[in-house]
């Protein structure tokens, strides 16, 4: 059973979700809110982590905000071990990635082991100079470089002898109408991802309901997924007009810098991405409502194909889903009231999510058991759910994780004993061992589909 601890949390976590929750409803009902399409993606009683370019925990982050027409933003965490350069492998051949070691484990390990974990410091704020971003692209010293541990950027004309890292995007929590990219809960465990995965991870900033409602929050993750490979083109264009231009000729740096600024769409590309980012190793980590976007995304990059090349998704992550249906099963009678997200509550979240004209708890966002929702099952990309035992929406996540097995998609189920929903997200449950347990669980099978060493990290 949870400890005493989390059970009061949970009284008061309940109480003030739902004073929440019926405010918005009351907002709702009062005023068109749907007519909003820029929307928010923060609440103001959220506390927010600033962005920090500098490595002092390992980890830099910046944001962005990647669509004028509403508030889509993301934040980036770059790791420290991008900044190392590619190393030879036994072949003598350049090894783009190197993973963290760990030790292999049986699946039955993964459940009952380890007695304490270290955590992750969520490093103080930055000096106001280390927030700024000014990331120097003018010389191609600045490929890695850091001045006063600032990450600077990148010069396009090197950037093809960088380290290129895998990218995750991952959708955060919150029942659709809280939570941001850009908390310190959220910021604390994307950091964790991007050292314990060796990856970038793009913590994505989706608009939020009531303000907007489906299919907004799953039209967002599909936006990023989209703008990530065009970051890749436009990288890869900038790289070859830098290699043209000095083609049998000098060019002089601060002219190179002009060129790299007036070329077609050059003046757009993200440097740390077109540096280190590798998006054919694309992976989608969801947690609670995020699952659900991520596994809508990983359904559209399925259904897209080439399209959307360079950018592939080989996996997806779902923690906890927030899947409901109208048929219930024997978790959602027997846990129905169970700790920080019960039923009702999250009833609630759906009608504020779902437009009252498609209010149904078997909406194909709500209940991904429902015929003709997308793309074949066998399509899928590997998935794996994590569940929580005293979860009340685990029996539906375990029953769409079976169905995508028995088409022989590798889509193994991970089941926390005396775990809650969120138990390894929620701000309070961060540094307990089952949360860093949990992490480290990802990150081994993860390893599986983005190493350049395959299955070597399969358990």
């Amino acid at each position: 059973m949870p400890s005493v601890a989390v059970k009061l949390y949970s009284v008061f976590f309940k109480f003030l979700l739902k004073h929440r929750l019926q405010n918005r409803i009351q907002s709702a009902a009062g005023e068109d809110s749907s007519s909003d399409p820029f929307g928010v993606t923060t609440r103001p009683d959220e506390t927010v982590a600033a962005p920090n370019p500098s490595f002092t925990d390992g980890v830099a982050t910046k944001d962005i905000h990647i669509d004028p027409l509403t508030s889509l933003s993301v934040r980036i965490f770059l790791p420290e071990s991008a900044l190392a350069p590619p190393e030879p492998d036994s072949s003598g051949k350049s090894q783009k990635y190197r993973p963290n070691h760990h030790r292999h484990l049986a699946g039955s390990d993964l459940l009952a082991r380890r007695n304490s974990y270290g955590s992750p410091h969520i490093s103080s704020s930055a000096k106001e100079e280390s927030r700024r971003n000014s990331y120097d692209c003018t010389t191609d010293e600045a490929l890695g470089a850091r001045s006063s541990d600032v990450y600077r950027g990148y010069s396009p004309s090197a950037a093809g002898n960088s380290r290129r890292l895998p990218v995750m995007l991952q959708f955060h929590g919150g029942g659709w109408v809280s939570g941001s990219n850009d908390s310190v809960a959220n910021d604390f465990f994307c950091r964790r991802m991007a050292k314990l995965c060796d990856v970038i991870v793009l913590a994505i900033g989706y608009r939020l309901a009531p303000e907007n409602r489906y299919p907004a929050a799953y039209e967002d993750g599909l936006k990023v997924l989209n703008w990530l490979g065009k970051q890749a083109n436009l990288a890869e264009c900038n790289k070859s007009i830098g290699n043209s231009r000095r083609l049998g000729t000098e060019v002089k740096k601060v002219e190179a810098h002009k060129h790299i600024v007036d070329a077609f769409g050059a003046s757009m590309v993200e440097p740390w991405l077109a540096a280190h980012g590798d998006p054919s190793r694309c992976v989608l980590l969801g947690v609670s409502c995020g699952a659900n976007i991520a596994d809508y995304v990983a359904r559209k990059a399925v259904e897209a194909g080439r399209r959307l090349d360079p950018v592939k998704v080989v996996a997806q992550v779902l923690m906890y889903p927030f899947f409901i249906g109208s048929v219930p099963t024997r978790s959602e009678i027997k846990l129905a009231n169970s700790y920080f997200y019960d039923k009702p509550m999250c009833i609630l979240a759906w009608k504020l999510f779902l437009p009252e004209e498609e209010f149904s708890l078997d909406h194909p966002a709500a209940n991904p058991l429902v015929p003709n929702r997308g793309p074949p099952l066998k399509l899928m990309p590997p998935t794996l759910t994590i569940v929580a035992e005293h979860d009340w929406m685990r029996d539906r996540a375990i029953a769409y994780s079976e169905e995508l097995r028995k088409v022989n998609v590798d889509a193994p189920v991970l089941e926390y004993k005396d775990g809650v929903h969120e138990f390894a997200t929620l701000d309070i449950l961060l540094r307990t061992p089952q949360a860093q347990a949990c992490a480290e669980d990802i990150a081994i099978w993860v390893k599986k589909y983005i190493s350049f060493r395959g299955h070597e990290f399969s358990y």
